[in-house]
């Protein structure tokens, strides 16, 4: 065989093999949206195309209220990683210090550690801790909306602090060093100069946080308390009993928009 012919071959195979392999990941999930839309409530035979169960999702009490309760949840759980998040990168970026090394490494361990051992060690840490305080205080504590918050911070500032990290690196510090010749002080400087030149970075992490906090389920079902539902919780509660269209209404949307944050993160990352 020719080495053009070879050439040609290879590729056919290369993008076959793309091909295949992005049907595996995504058909389930053009198969779910596209059952959000079937007339029928039960069975997967398709029916017709409604909107109606997207109607009585919105329409639904529980799911609002686990709305509102995610939505409240991520953007605490943001907030707190980006501004720890930042600050680490800065450290770790731009200093020397004893631990630098095991503090590094410490940092990509919530992005490799898996999310059923994130979520038992949590558990663990909050009961030992909740007995400390009740037998030294006399307080009682349990898990709840802090305790998930907590959790949720624990695993996305790595990612916070990963994505700062590249801006920073692609910094070029003689900015810093033109405005501090010019007279501005330590602080006007990182206000004026470094932190408007890295803030793509700080969104792009921000958005990466803001998606992991939407769509978690492990650590959130470990952490959480009584009383306090989130979206996925919802989901996973309903599954339970069975696979409502509401529910592939409901997952969609939920896709749709982790999938907007994903790109808008990326988008942000590539203008820095």
């Amino acid at each position: 065989m020719k080495p053009l012919a070879r050439g040609r071959l290879g590729w056919r195979v290369l993008t076959a093999h793309a091909v295949l392999a992005y049907l595996f990941l995504y058909l389930p999930i053009l198969i779910l949206i596209a059952f959000s839309f079937n007339r029928s409530r039960f069975g997967a035979r398709w029916t017709g195309f409604t909107l109606e169960w997207y109607r009585q999702m919105f329409t639904d009490e529980r799911i609002g209220v686990a709305f509102r309760t995610s939505m409240l949840i991520a953007f605490t759980s943001t907030v707190i990683a980006t501004v720890l998040g930042t600050m680490v990168a800065l450290a770790l970026e731009r200093y020397r210090f004893r631990g630098h090394g095991a503090v590094d490494a410490a940092v990509y361990l919530p992005i490799i550690v898996p999310d059923i051992v994130m979520a038992v060690a949590l558990l663990a840490a909050f009961s030992l801790l909740f007995r400390v305080f009740e037998a030294t205080l006399g307080l009682r504590l349990g898990t709840g909306l802090p305790t998930i918050i907590i959790g949720h911070v624990a695993f996305s500032i790595s990612f916070v602090i990963v994505v700062v990290r590249a801006s920073l690196r692609a910094f070029d510090r003689r900015l810093e060093e033109a405005a501090q010749d010019l007279g501005a002080a330590p602080w006007l400087t990182f206000r004026r100069v470094t932190l408007p030149l890295i803030a793509p970075g700080i969104l792009g992490g921000a958005l990466i946080a803001f998606t992991l906090s939407l769509d978690d389920f492990v650590v959130t079902f470990f952490t959480t308390g009584p009383g306090v539902n989130t979206l996925t919780l919802e989901v996973y509660n309903r599954v339970r009993r069975s696979i409502t269209p509401e529910i592939n209404a409901l997952s969609t949307l939920m896709f749709l928009g982790s999938a907007v944050l994903v790109a808008a993160s990326l988008l942000l990352q590539r203008r820095r």
